[in-house]
């Protein structure tokens, strides 16, 4: 069973492809040949339901106790469509520039596998919900190489179960709780050229994703799953070649380097006189390489047809318009606004748009702080605020940190009654505690000592003290190590135990040091 990206029909051989497990990846150094690759991405949507009864579609329960009678399949179980999954593929779909179909159909895919207990999945092929999207991808650290991928459709379908292999000694177990969860796939046309790509058009999607609230993206829990097609073709051509299913891939990373194998195999088996296989792919993250699962199926073996228990799904245009109205702020308008509205760097704003309720943070500080300096507010958030949360493994809003507070903290800081070290502090010690639980920050800087002494008296001694113990650095110093400099404001910011002026520190420091 043959066929080619795209859907084109192509020859099969039996031909078996080297390994080129943990090899640094060229795989055409002369760059003869190039990738043709397209996803299919299956997103969980955030619904209290599942997709045609009741039951809670809800992780890390015992196996088996989230089921019925409807999303086992048994006899005179009717399903019910869940009009809150298909609000949430509307807004997928807008997300995304699709067009929203009037009408649309869910059919019946037939395959046998021991976690679809009905033995078919209800899913939609001929006439989905939407088709037609576009997203341009940014790549590179200022994100101005860009490049567009087609969105070919967006539709519907419940979740299968999931076969558990390493439950029960010699057996496969099947947890069936998963299934009838609803899945909005999202399926791109053949625009990828590289696993380079993949990974930036994935993170634009799953940050699409997270804006629109639709899902929570999680790919530990299933939440978000990628299967990739690829094959290789000469540099030019327009011709698809014979492709290849990826499945098994459990990260973004995995996804990367599954395709970067699998482009390597691909060229050196063609490179060796043999041809590539329409076949399914397992991706081994352990080994670092990919084996056969089966010959890959086409839509004719699935044996589509409308499910006769569905009506067709029958979407008003207000309901259509209501959908596009209720759509947030996207990433990208909000990454251009940030720049424009906010002066910032291309990069700080594509930094502080990543994700909403980190952007939601940056711009309540904004808010609320006093002098409104947007670029101050993005340094101290991109800088000590995202590196308390890196180190803690949480994410902005999960460290209890008001936006009030630190706008709070940084008028303390633009007033000059504490330092940027002590601020840090104060930071610490405001993360440390929760919301509210240290007081403000202006009481944690009185409780601690923290306030800034900008006196010149006491700074004055402080460095008499620094010079005075440190004799011969002077002399070197005087004798043009200019580089001691930093060394002796240490020394006096040490002594100071952080609170002393740096500016007035620098300037009584260097006068002092020039025998002044």
């Amino acid at each position: 069973m043959t066929g080619r990206a795209g859907g084109e029909k192509g020859t099969a051989a039996p031909a078996a492809a080297p390994s080129v497990a943990g090899v640094e990846w060229h795989p055409d150094p002369a760059g003869e040949m190039e990738a043709v690759i397209g996803l299919e991405i299956h997103v969980q949507l955030r619904t209290r339901e599942k997709l045609f009864c009741a039951d809670v579609p809800e992780f890390g329960v015992d196996p088996n106790t989230r089921v019925c009678p409807v999303c086992l399949g048994l006899p005179g179980a009717l399903p019910v469509l869940n009009r809150e999954a298909v609000e949430l593929a509307m807004r997928a779909a807008l997300g995304f520039g699709c067009t929203i179909h009037q009408r649309s159909v869910f059919e019946r895919k037939n395959y046998f596998y021991p976690d679809l207990p009905k033995g078919y999945q209800i899913s939609q092929f001929e006439e989905p919900l939407a088709t037609g999207g576009l997203l341009e991808v940014r790549m590179g650290e200022d994100g101005q190489e860009t490049f567009p991928v087609r969105i070919r459709r967006m539709h519907l379908e419940e979740d299968a179960g999931k076969s558990i292999h390493d439950r029960v000694p010699d057996r496969t177990a099947v947890d069936l709780n998963r299934t009838g969860t609803p899945l909005v796939e999202m399926v791109s046309e053949p625009d990828l050229r590289s696993p380079a790509q993949v990974r930036a058009y994935l993170d634009q999607v799953k940050r699409i994703l997270e804006y629109l609230d639709v899902s929570d993206c999680n790919m530990e829990e299933g939440s978000l799953r990628v299967d990739a097609n690829v094959s290789i073709r000469p540099r030019g051509s327009r011709e698809l070649g014979t492709k290849t299913e990826l499945k098994n891939l459990n990260s973004f990373s995995g996804v990367e380097r599954a395709l970067e194998v699998e482009i390597a195999r691909q060229v050196a088996l063609v490179r060796s006189g043999g041809q590539v296989t329409h076949e399914t792919l397992l991706w081994d993250e352990r080994r670092q390489t990919v084996r056969s699962m089966r010959s890959k199926e086409d839509s004719q073996d699935y044996r589509y047809f409308p499910d006769p228990d569905l009506p067709p799904v029958l979407v008003s245009p207000a309901w259509i318009q209501a959908a596009r109205d209720a759509l947030p702020e996207l990433p990208e308008a909000r990454r251009t606004r940030f720049v424009e509205a906010y002066s910032l760097p291309a990069y700080d704003a594509g930094v502080l748009t990543a994700r909403r309720p980190l952007a939601d943070f940056y711009e309540a500080v904004v808010r609320a702080h006093s002098d409104g300096d947007a670029k101050e507010v993005a340094n101290w958030v991109m800088g000590p605020v995202l590196a308390l949360a890196n180190t803690r493994s949480r994410e902005v809003e999960a460290l209890g940190l008001e936006p009030e507070g630190l706008a709070e903290l940084l008028a303390l800081v633009s007033e000059g009654r504490v330092n940027r070290r002590a601020a840090r502090t104060i930071l610490e010690r405001m993360v440390e505690s929760g919301a509210g639980g240290a007081g403000t920050p202006e009481a944690i800087m009185e409780a601690e000592g923290l306030a800034q002494v900008s006196d010149d008296g006491r700074i004055q001694e402080w460095v008499h003290e620094v010079v005075a113990a440190h004799p011969d650095e002077v002399a070197r110093f005087r004798s043009g190590e200019r580089r001691l400099q930093g060394f002796f404001m240490g020394e006096v910011m040490k002594r100071s135990r952080g609170k002393a002026d740096p500016g007035e520190v620098a300037r009584i420091l260097g006068a002092r040091l020039k025998g002044v």
